[in-house]
């Protein structure tokens, strides 16, 4: 049985990637700030933070792969904690890389962006930019194995408001509309999360050591049509509100590429989440969270 640590697995994408390796046979050590309400059997919760060295080496000790998932994620939050996020998402991915070769590690998992490939993406853009360029010298310099995964836009439970579907979703159904910055033109490829975790999973393959692999969904979706979508589900119910973006918005439109040296594969699975069942998925864990908030309403 492999051992299997994972820095940020309290969250969203890190409890379901937490899932996916117990199921693929792993113990799994989830590592971060605050406890996991995702717990399961074969998961062993360690509460810490990245950048603290000892804590970071004694639940390294012992394990085969690393993933880190750790970090600030949200880019709005980024925006605002420029300090921030250099500490955790460059700071405290070089203090895993070093534990990683200390206690050598059969190879480190990194969670980075399409926003790489990137001139949006803002302080978030810059720090997975430069976390990657740390695990590619550690390769070099250490021989330290490593897989970037780069996820595009994810959704499904266990989101937040955070989360732009999870954010929309509950707007719809606690305030019957829907606020949208931008024109409704912009272009996504959503991946449900549970699928995102399987492939990062399977990644584990010895092919996949040492490569660049991007993490999307199959199909790319104007968002006018996904809130339509949406729209629909709800019976047409909802309104939808369409304002005008910030100046300093660090979401792209219609692609996240821009011409920079950043090469990667993409890897996407015949078997995946349709974008209709995952919605109504989000619905269903949404409206029951409310009705459990308040009782006895219609």
């Amino acid at each position: 049985m492999y051992k299997t640590v994972v820095f940020g697995g309290s969250g969203f994408m890190g409890s379901h990637l937490a899932d996916a390796l117990n199921e693929a046979g792993h113990y799994v050590k989830v590592f971060d700030l605050q406890e996991s309400p995702y717990l399961k059997h074969g998961q062993e919760m360690v509460v810490g933070n990245i950048i603290d060295e000892r804590a970071v080496k004694d639940v390294i000790r012992g394990c085969d792969f690393v993933y880190n998932l750790a970090g600030i994620a949200d880019l709005d939050d980024a925006r605002t904690k420029s300090i921030d996020t250099i500490k955790q998402n460059i700071l405290g991915n070089a203090t895993i890389l070093e534990a990683c070769v200390e206690l050598n590690v059969k190879r480190i998992l990194y969670a980075s962006t399409i926003y790489v490939y990137s001139e949006k993406g803002g302080f978030y853009r810059c720090s997975k930019q430069a976390a990657e360029t740390y695990i590619e010298e550690y390769q070099r310099r250490y021989g330290l194995s490593f897989t970037i995964l780069r996820y595009g836009t994810l959704y499904g439970p266990r989101s937040d408001q955070r989360n732009s579907i999870h954010k929309y979703l509950h707007q719809a159904l606690t305030e019957g509309r829907i606020t949208v910055e931008g024109s409704g033109d912009e272009h996504r490829e959503y991946i449900h999360v549970k699928d995102a975790a399987r492939l990062s999973v399977g990644i584990l393959k010895q092919s996949y050591s040492n490569t660049h692999i991007t993490i999307t969904g199959h199909q790319v979706i104007c968002f006018r049509d996904l809130l339509n979508m949406i729209r629909e589900i709800l019976k047409n119910k909802i309104k939808v509100e369409f304002i005008e973006e910030k100046e300093d918005n660090a979401h792209y439109k219609l692609t996240p590429y821009s011409y920079t040296p950043k090469v990667g594969n993409k890897l996407t699975s015949n078997r995946y989440t349709d974008l209709g069942q995952g919605l109504l998925e989000c619905i269903t864990e949404i409206d029951e969270k409310q009705n459990r908030r308040n009782p006895g309403q219609v």
